[in-house]
């Protein structure tokens, strides 16, 4: 059977954006393949200042998780840091991962001027900056050691992060020929979905930047938010035709108003529905499609201690493979 890894950053309780572009797919994998899913809270290190909600965050997510059609029984749920064997695996891989390899990877680039916060051209004197650490230039090479120490096949992901999995492909090729057929070359599967635009219409939804809507939303939360979000900036008047195609409220409708696309569709570009009433619409719409969410994940909340037993469970299976990996990469290196 195939196996399938991926990872999430612990960012706390999930939103809509979350759930179409990657938590549903997961959901998906699991009925066909051997799925392995990890909250990565070492590698929320790398930009994370504050520590202190950390636990609460992966708590919060495992529990959208769940509450989504995660299954324990079917796919391994557990945190990166309960499995300690991936910080050897990232060293050893450390050994034999050229330095520049790291250094022209784009996203390296582009993520310490993120954390900079500066734009000028002067990369010896970003790269200085005391705020980029080395585990945000060592960060494929832990992404490489989650992944291959489960001997993943498949790994799903965002475009944004194929660079990285081919650098971890490369990993593999360097170690399979310094020590021998050790590790699978792990192929990307990207989401079917596309980029999904937060409540202001421009950037991707995210709760850094306040555009989003929470999965566990009351209705009042789901209509409140929604009706902040921006629609077509060109539509002043409720008289205006609108452009659906450009309105973030209608991007969701295909969502969460499948049968209904074509007639809100059709009402918007001719005036006969409101920016309004076109929110109120997708607001009760999506209250509704997230009623059986919100009382799935009420139900795990109300059982003491039921995320951490979960977690305990997903670290012993997923610790067990680990392992054996582990002892088949020191025998390969010959370490005694």
């Amino acid at each position: 059977m195939t196996r399938v890894f991926s990872g999430a950053r612990p960012t706390g309780r999930q939103h809509v954006g979350n759930y179409l572009g990657a938590i549903q797919n997961y959901v998906r994998l699991q009925a066909e393949h051997q799925c392995i899913y990890c909250v990565v809270d070492v590698h929320a290190l790398t930009t994370l200042e504050d520590t202190a909600a950390l636990r609460d965050n992966t708590r919060e997510m495992v529990l959208d998780w769940l509450a989504a059609g995660l299954d324990p029984e079917r796919s391994i749920i557990f945190v990166q840091s309960h499995v300690p064997e991936v910080m050897t695996l990232h060293t050893l891989l450390g050994m034999v991962t050229p330095l520049g390899w790291l250094t022209r990877v784009t996203t390296f680039k582009e993520k310490v001027r993120e954390v900079v916060r500066r734009t000028e051209e002067n990369e010896d004197a970003l790269l200085l900056d005391e705020r980029v650490n080395y585990g945000l230039l060592g960060y494929p090479v832990l992404m490489t050691a989650d992944i291959i120490l489960y001997k993943a096949d498949v790994v799903p992901v965002g475009e944004d992060q194929i660079p990285h999995l081919e650098l971890a492909r490369e990993i593999v090729r360097r170690f399979n020929r310094l020590f021998g057929p050790t590790f699978p070359e792990p192929q990307h599967r990207l989401t079917s979905f596309p980029r999904i635009l937060g409540l202001d219409g421009v950037q991707k939804m995210s709760k850094s930047l306040n555009n989003h809507i929470e999965l566990a939303a009351t209705p009042e939360e789901i209509g409140k938010r929604v009706r902040t979000a921006v629609t077509d900036p060109q539509r002043r008047y409720r008289t205006d035709p609108g452009r659906p195609e450009v309105c973030n409220v209608y991007a969701l409708h295909h969502f969460y108003t499948p049968e209904r696309l074509d007639e809100i569709g059709h009402r918007c570009r001719s005036a006969d529905v409101g920016c309004v009433e076109c929110k109120q619409i997708l607001a009760e719409q999506m209250a509704q499609a997230l009623t059986p969410f919100r009382e799935r994940r009420a139900d795990f909340a109300s059982r003491p201690g039921y995320v951490e037993e979960v977690l305990r469970e997903g670290q012993r299976r997923a610790q067990a493979i680990a392992r054996e990996t582990i002892a088949e990469v020191r025998e390969r290196m010959g370490l005694p």
